[in-house]
């Protein structure tokens, strides 16, 4: 069940756009979030919730959509998002995130595949055109933003090449492939398997 979850929760970056969320739902995925392990249980993580589109609308241009599909430009009209997360750092609590924010990131990606949604963290952000866009405060840093909705494409996870090429490519259907390496190939010599 877990590893079916798993391998459903893909980077998606294309939506039905007509698909809503709401706000409830992304409540839903910040209690997974809240749930989950935090470094020395310190919680320093802060959320912003978008499902409106005038708010959306504002943080769609903050982002960079696919570093290694150089001519996309990231999900036209129609098929962007239903929904950001802003994961947010609140130093006033700590000056370093450990791992706090992946932890949250999956945690939350997880809850929305379980409802048939999906995501995308992004974290290549225009950092502070998105701060004056939504008002954010000085004293939280911009982490990661989450992209949700109800997923409008196909991934198929393949095995790395010979060649170790990792990048993921869409074809000409627009299927989305992603190579992942073997497991044979990141367990390393040495390791106790009895």
């Amino acid at each position: 069940m877990l590893k079916k979850l798993i391998q459903k929760n893909r980077s998606y970056r294309r939506f039905y756009g007509d698909e809503k969320i709401s706000v409830k739902t992304l409540k839903s995925f910040i209690e997974f979030a809240r749930l989950s392990a935090s470094s020395a249980n310190l919680q320093p993580l802060k959320y912003s919730l978008s499902c409106t589109h005038k708010t959306n609308q504002k943080i769609f241009p903050c982002l960079k959509w696919a570093g290694y599909l150089k001519d996309w430009p990231g999900p036209s009209e129609g098929e962007r998002p239903s929904a950001y997360i802003v994961i947010l750092g609140d130093t006033s609590i700590s000056k370093s995130f450990g791992y706090d924010a992946g932890i949250a990131a999956q945690s939350i990606l997880l809850g929305a595949t379980e409802k048939g949604l999906g995501g995308c963290i992004v974290a290549s952000i225009e950092r502070e055109n998105l701060r004056e866009s939504l008002k954010i405060p000085e004293h939280l840093e911009i982490l990661f933003v989450i992209a949700l909705g109800k997923p409008k494409e196909k991934i198929v996870i393949e095995t790395v090449d010979k060649d170790g090429d990792i990048k993921y490519w869409r074809d000409k259907k627009s299927v989305h492939h992603v190579p992942k390496r073997a497991l044979k190939d990141i367990i390393i010599a040495g390791s106790s398997l009895n």
